[in-house]
């Protein structure tokens, strides 16, 4: 057993090459192998989200706080809420991140393939973000 107590794990800003805006990722857990699933509390400011990516086995999302909004490629901008939870396939390109006037939390779950958990592509120009103002 291994307990991962609360706060002994540095917050780190969400790295500009992968998210627009203010973003904070607190990490949660990586578990070892042969287990391959890892998770982090990602709280997004207002107007912040990350870039265009994949997982090689899909991601699972917890939203725990405010409103946020989330895209597959080709699909709408949604609306997701605390309690709300979302599923991303794998290899499915997409991205999530706060509305432009709330913030948002969510837990994020995903698993390892070959060391390797996401691939990150291009940002989400500004105004494929503004598409979902008229949502909330």
């Amino acid at each position: 057993m291994e307990i991962n107590r609360s706060g002994s794990q540095p917050s780190r800003k969400g790295a500009a090459e992968w998210f627009t805006g203010t973003v904070r990722v607190d990490p949660l857990f990586q578990a070892p192998e042969p287990a391959r699933v890892s998770g982090g509390h990602v709280t997004f400011e207002p107007g912040a989200r990350t870039a265009w990516h994949t997982h090689p086995l899909g991601q699972t999302l917890i939203v725990t706080s405010g409103l946020g909004w989330v895209q597959r490629e080709g699909g709408p901008i949604e609306q997701v809420r605390a309690g709300d939870v979302v599923w991303f396939p794998p290899g499915e390109k997409h991205w999530h991140g706060a509305s432009a006037a709330t913030a948002m939390t969510h837990i994020a779950i995903q698993e390892s393939l070959n060391g390797k958990n996401v691939d990150w592509l291009e940002h989400v120009s500004d105004e494929q973000y503004s598409a979902g103002s008229s949502r909330g």
